[in-house]
């Protein structure tokens, strides 16, 4: 191939290009300019760099340079057994006087290669869309990944590709993916169990006691002389429940509950019948008026949260007791899948006060349950809007949430439980976390703080790549890390309609369907309203007036998904209650 370049001057992983005015290329197909990939033709291999930067300025009083051109020096392909390889990094450095030329389609498909089957297609190179862009899912799992990227960029349209491209090529990976705006219920078809408020049992022992704090508090501080009561009466109230069913069982002698040695984080059950009247019985010895408050409060917090039917999800049977902790890790988790290896999590239905405590009961559940099982049923854990949950402001959000997630970032790998970070304002996520994503996914940016934070983890190599980050287009990506072979960019193939994220409140612009609102919708919106926070049957149910239907189980309910389209019956749907 004709060069059209010449190196002037070479430094560590940099090297400067002049520009040949006598190239026999055109201009129109040189188009050397920055983000494209050249190759420099070196004695025993051939060196892959990237322009980051190109000028005409302060040109030498020569005729034989149009321009020079900064480049990266990105790696090598070197010729081994008649088979083209391609490796990172360079040992053969060029010298100066090296043709340069455009890197060929060959060439690129010799770097991008898929190395083994355990491969993803991901979509094509920007530079030459012939070339398929693949991705490592072994190095991009067992170090984490992260998608960044602004509102609007198709960041949730890429999580979607993604994470069913990860489902075809590891049928056994199960996937936990927390989705916080209910955009996802119909993304992954029928391999993915869709979990909200409606169907989910997570029941309140299983809450360490600084998330039960939480719940207890509405995500406020709690008040130190009823969490002293609490942090007493709890181990107690396990033990009475493990007492209990011991001597059903085995007709033993009652044991004095705290010789029993549970703590307050043990998760072990007990009722909330137990608790209230432990606390009670502590009241009732107490002749100080002021001091009895303080238990007639906690009882009062207890009760409220208790009766309280959007918490039905951890209260549900709280008197009845059971260990149903198995058959809770086996649902969420998918063990065994039974055809559906992922979890969808709705996090939008649930009360704002209690989403980062169960956020944080998933997270700490999740890296136990991979840590006391050795690792041998790997999950990869999504969570999207991470820096809701782990934030570089220690004085925002709850801090169990954020070791929680900051556990499975740094020891997960070990256990088989994978992360993958979403989030909008990298910036904002706890650095420490997003140092543990090896692979990078970056959509546009436009926020200096954001870009800033992204110099920072990504290699010198790589690091001119990111000028071109507020540039990106539309499902545009610059991919770098473990799990590409060069830092790239990339477009996301096209997603199939069926596998597109789409919020539950798409709006409709169509007036047929927007015109005639009268008090009579406005109602049956209302009633839908209220019958989420009630536990009342509502007349125009068309369960309530179905007797066979009441019988069906919470778990085979239809659950709060977003729909495929807009249907055109849809406001009159809004006059049945959801379910």
């Amino acid at each position: 191939m004709t060069s059209f370049g010449r190196v002037i001057s070479v430094r560590g992983s940099l090297a400067r290009v002049g520009l040949l005015a006598a190239s026999q290329l055109s201009i129109s197909e040189v188009r050397a300019t920055v983000g494209r990939f050249v190759s420099i033709r070196c004695a025993s291999s051939v060196i892959v760099a990237m322009i980051t930067e190109v000028s005409c300025e302060n040109l030498a009083g020569t005729d034989n340079y149009v321009a020079i051109a900064s480049v990266d020096l990105l790696g090598e392909i070197l010729n081994a057994a008649d088979k083209a390889k391609f490796q990172r990094g360079v040992t053969n450095y060029p010298t100066i006087g090296d043709t340069v030329e455009l890197i060929t389609s060959q060439e690129l498909r010799t770097i991008y290669a898929p190395t083994g089957s355990d491969q993803i297609n991901v979509g094509f190179l920007q530079q030459d869309r012939s070339v398929v862009a693949y991705v490592d899912v072994e190095e991009m799992l067992s170090k984490h990944f992260a998608v960044l990227g602004s509102t609007g960029v198709g960041k949730s349209t890429g999580v979607s590709l993604l994470l069913n491209e990860i489902l075809k090529a590891r049928p056994n990976l199960r996937i936990f993916l927390l989705d916080v705006h209910n955009e996802y219920g119909r993304c992954f078809g029928d391999r993915a169990l869709v979990l909200n408020p409606r169907n989910l049992k997570l029941p309140f022992w299983l809450f360490n006691f600084e998330e039960i704090v939480d719940v207890l508090f509405g995500g406020r501080a709690g008040v130190p002389e009823e969490l002293d009561v609490l942090a007493e009466v709890i181990p107690l109230a396990k033990g009475i429940y493990t007492q209990y069913q011991n001597s059903d069982r085995l007709g033993l002698k009652r044991i004095d509950p705290k010789q029993i040695g549970f703590t307050v984080d043990t998760p072990v059950p007990y009722r909330l019948v137990d608790l209230i009247s432990l606390i009670d019985e502590r009241m009732g010895k107490l002749e100080n008026r002021s001091s009895r408050i303080i238990y007639h409060k906690l009882i009062s917090r207890i009760d409220a949260v208790r009766n309280d039917p959007r918490y039905a999800f951890m209260f549900d049977n709280a008197n009845v007791g059971g260990d149903t902790m198995a058959e809770v890790i086996s649902h969420l988790f998918r063990l065994p899948a039974n055809g559906k290896p992922m979890t969808v999590m709705q996090l939008a239905g649930f009360p704002a006060e209690v989403i980062d405590s169960v956020v944080s009961v998933l997270c700490r559940m999740a890296f136990d349950f991979g840590l006391w099982s050795d690792g041998v049923s790997p999950m990869l854990f999504v969570c999207e809007e991470a820096h809701r949950y782990a934030s570089a402001d220690r004085n925002v959000g709850f801090g169990p949430t954020r070791k929680a997630v900051s556990r499975i970032a740094k020891e997960g790998r070990k256990y088989g439980v994978y992360l993958g970070l979403i989030t909008q304002r990298p910036a904002e996520l706890d650095a420490t976390i997003i140092s543990q994503c090896n692979t990078l996914f970056t959509m546009r940016l436009a926020n200096d703080r954001d870009q800033a934070l992204l110099r920072a983890a990504v290699s010198d190599a790589a690091a001119n790549l990111l000028s071109f980050v507020p540039s990106l287009g539309t499902r545009e990506v610059l991919a770098f890390g473990e799990g590409v072979a060069l830092p790239t960019r990339l477009r996301f193939k096209e997603v199939p309609p069926h596998q597109l994220p789409r919020g539950e409140a798409t709006i409709s612009s169509v007036p047929s369907l927007t015109s005639g609102h009268d008090m009579h919708f406005v109602g049956a919106v209302l009633e839908r309203w209220r019958g989420a926070t009630s536990q009342r049957d509502v007349p125009n149910d068309p369960v309530f007036a179905a007797p066979a239907a009441k019988t069906m189980s919470s778990l085979e309910a239809p659950m709060l998904q977003p729909s495929m389209g807009l249907d055109p019956d849809r406001f009159s749907l809004l006059k049945k209650p959801l379910r």
